[in-house]
């Protein structure tokens, strides 16, 4: 806990964003620096609950009050060891996590939440500040070697656990840079790409191979793996996207947000991008279906490649402002949220259902759609929806982006190589310890669980890590 009386006395506070017009000029992170002073006092809100409800809300269990007593005492490094000891890279979660913790925090029952989440980025950030995140390579090699595929937030941080229990780990990694959707999804002005390569460089310290522009599936096969390797974790993510297959999908102007966004991605990193594929916003009438995260990461992209309009759509009803009964503390609560790019400008609509595409000369140029009326939850809490009679509209667009969410990993190669099973939605199924049908195969993150949050990752990939050294070793030292 912070203050005694700290949750009485002051009022949450959080640094907001820089200024739209100026943000919108550059992909640097939209972020404002909240000052120590600042953060400590937020601390100090930090009351004496009893039972801290955050630490069920975050699937990394933080011991949040914790490092939130030690910012309020100022003593910042004792805070990053905390930090440290549930979370292999909080910058990370400090920067992109919708902060479920915050959602459940006592405090939020009646009054506004700790502001958690910025207090875990500035306990991060400070750490590398200060100097005070150093390598941790193992003293001894255990001689057992771990093939991690897919360097998203599960496999990093099972390769890093892994590591520091002694063994050899190898990250294998398609694409060209270590850090999957972190690192070719997740825009920069978001997470700049700077805090991925620093943790790249702390594992390489620590002794762990990286293999960049290897396609495991392809370039290696599964059954090499199983002869090379002791074990092999499948974190290959969730990459399968959702397709809208109504009339007019072929036409060209009609994308997956992940053929646009990983572009952007590149140009800021100064990579190339191939001219025959590109795709930009610029100068474009744009629509984006789908209203999350990856929706709201393509608003801001077009934002900042000067798009001449921009819509969202979104085929579920407009979330309540605040609670319902049907959502009570402490679960997350489905309500309606506003990101820095929502701020940025573009029309936002929910209900809407896409018809169909028009064009002319193969290349998009109109959207067909209806709106949608939804009836009352049912015992399932499902709602049923139907189109409303007259409600038809066409919008001009020039560039579709879909934005609806993923179905499940890749099958071809890997996957199908290794014979593992899958669950019923497509997933690599795999028990309590994270083990799948084929004995020393495992898999964590969104190739497992689905599709989900980054801090889920991160809790997946340190709780498989944990199976695998006890799978290896008969026991472990790993934390939960």
């Amino acid at each position: 806990m912070g203050k005694v009386t700290g949750f009485l006395e002051y009022q949450r506070e959080v640094p907001g964003y820089r200024p739209v017009a100026e943000r919108i000029e550059d992909y640097r992170e939209v972020y404002r620096k909240m000052e120590d002073a600042a953060l400590r006092t937020q601390g100090a809100r930090c009351m004496d609950c009893g039972i801290p409800f955050c630490h069920t809300g975050c699937p990394l269990n933080n011991i949040i009050p914790d490092w939130n007593d030690l910012v309020y005492r100022d003593r910042w490094r004792d805070a990053l060891q905390v930090l440290h000891s549930t979370n292999n890279f909080p910058e990370f979660t400090g920067r992109v996590c919708p902060a479920p913790c915050e959602a459940a925090c006592v405090l939020g029952i009646n009054d506004n939440p700790v502001t958690i989440k910025q207090i875990e980025k500035a306990i991060a950030d400070r750490g590398f500040d200060e100097d005070w995140t150093k390598p941790q390579p193992p003293a001894t090699r255990t001689g057992k070697k771990v093939a991690v595929i897919g360097s998203g937030p599960a496999g990093m941080a099972a390769t890093q656990q892994l590591n520091r229990a002694g063994h050899t780990v190898t990250l294998y990694e398609r694409a060209d840079r270590i850090g999957g959707l972190l690192r070719y999804g997740i825009p920069d002005f978001k997470m700049e790409k700077h805090l991925i390569d620093r943790r790249v460089k702390q594992m390489e310290a620590e002794g762990v191979n990286f293999r960049t522009s290897v396609n495991v599936g392809v370039d290696v096969e599964g059954g090499q793996l199983l002869r090379d390797f002791d074990a092999v974790l499948i974190s290959i993510g969730s990459t399968i996207p959702r397709d809208l297959p109504v009339p007019g999908r072929e036409l060209q102007g009609v994308h997956f947000a992940m053929e646009f966004l990983p572009q952007q991605n590149r140009r800021v990193a100064g990579l190339p991008v191939d001219p025959a594929t590109s795709i930009t916003a610029t100068g474009k009438r744009v629509v984006i279906i789908g209203g999350g995260d990856t929706g709201a990461d393509c608003l801001g992209t077009s934002h900042r490649q000067k798009c001449a309009a921009v819509h969202m759509f979104e085929l579920l009803p407009k979330p309540p402002d605040a609670r319902t009964a049907e959502m009570p503390w402490p679960n997350w609560p489905m309500i309606l949220r506003t990101e820095s790019s929502h701020e940025e400008g573009g029309k936002r609509r929910w209900s809407v259902s896409t018809k169909k595409f028009t064009g002319e000369n193969g290349h998009v140029t109109k959207l067909h759609g209806i709106e949608l009326e939804w009836g009352p939850p049912d015992a399932s809490g499902r709602r049923a929806m139907q189109e409303i009679p007259g409600s038809e509209f066409v919008l001009d667009a020039d560039l579709v982006l879909l934005a609806m969410g993923f179905l499940h990993p890749q099958k071809a190669g890997l996957v199908e190589q290794l014979g593992v099973n899958l669950d019923p939605r497509g997933n690599v199924a795999a028990d309590a310890n994270y083990m799948t049908s084929v004995p020393g195969v495992f898999a964590a993150g969104d190739a497992r669980r689905g599709q989900s949050l980054v801090v889920w990752a991160l809790s997946e990939g340190r709780k498989a890590a944990r199976a695998i050294d006890i799978h290896l070793m008969g026991t472990t030292s790993l934390p939960i």
